[in-house]
């Protein structure tokens, strides 16, 4: 009879943890919705999002351990020693848990500064990619190749943030001698303006295009530089577009490559 009596404490004790987490997955996708109505800026809702995974992920490990603790009182194996034991275990683990608290401690710093958020692309500890998931532990980036990168936070020193606000697509172009810098320059600002007014491209663009001028100058020939203010995600899209067309202006003012 007691037997059954603590089974059904235990299984009122699991309903209600299950009740809890539910209640939080409501909380939080409330908090979600809520928020989202009051943006409709890209990097906001990537934050929002974000900061709803986190507190997720600590609501259910907090259900867990109290759920946990009350389930061990039922079966009568009393918490009290084991927290004793873990205190003094803690002295001895406490130098290896000092790189788990540096995590914790640098993704709360992370998440409330809001200098990463689920999308971004940023590169971190010399590892470049899409931000997958970020937790209070660590950092998910997917690269290029499609090889996934976990990045302990209490490693990240220096995150550098591709997608933050605007970007910028840098082009460089090549041409045999000092003649051909004007007819390449002018070239170079005719395809800034019809990006600009094009459907497909304008929209992406930001500003007009910066021409710097000669940028080297080699024995193989000399080298120019511009670029364009676009959208975060849009740089190597309207890179690759801009120097698409000015190959080909190039060829039809018979501007002379190295």
């Amino acid at each position: 009879m007691l037997a059954l009596t603590r089974l059904g404490r235990i299984a009122i004790i699991l309903l209600v943890a299950w009740l809890l987490q539910a209640l939080a997955r409501r909380v939080i996708r409330a908090f979600h919705h809520r928020m989202s109505q009051r943006t409709s800026a890209p990097e906001e809702l990537r934050r929002i999002r974000t900061v709803g995974t986190v507190f997720s992920y600590f609501a259910t490990v907090v259900v867990l351990l109290v759920a946990g603790t009350a389930i061990l009182n039922e079966l009568g194996i009393s918490v009290a020693p084991i927290l004793a034991t873990a205190g003094v275990a803690g002295v001895a683990i406490g130098f290896g848990a000092q790189s788990l608290v540096k995590d914790y401690f640098t993704g709360l710093v992370l998440l409330i500064e809001d200098q990463i958020s689920e999308g971004d692309v940023v590169e971190i500890l010399g590892k470049a990619g899409e931000v997958e998931e970020i937790t209070l532990r660590y950092v998910r980036l997917r690269d290029g190749d499609g090889y996934v990168h976990f990045i302990p936070n209490g490693e990240i020193k220096t995150v550098s943030n591709r997608t933050r606000g605007h970007a910028y697509a840098m082009i460089d172009a090549a041409i045999q001698g000092h003649q051909y810098v004007e007819p390449a320059c002018a070239a170079m600002r005719d395809i800034g303006a019809a990006m600009r007014k094009d459907e497909k491209y304008g929209p992406k663009i930001l500003a007009e295009l910066e021409i710097f001028g000669v940028e080297r100058w080699e024995l193989w020939g000399i080298g120019l530089r511009c670029r364009l203010k676009v959208l975060p995600f849009e740089r190597d899209s309207v890179r690759r577009e801009f120097t698409r067309r000015l190959i080909e202006e190039f060829d039809r003012r018979e501007i002379k490559s190295p």
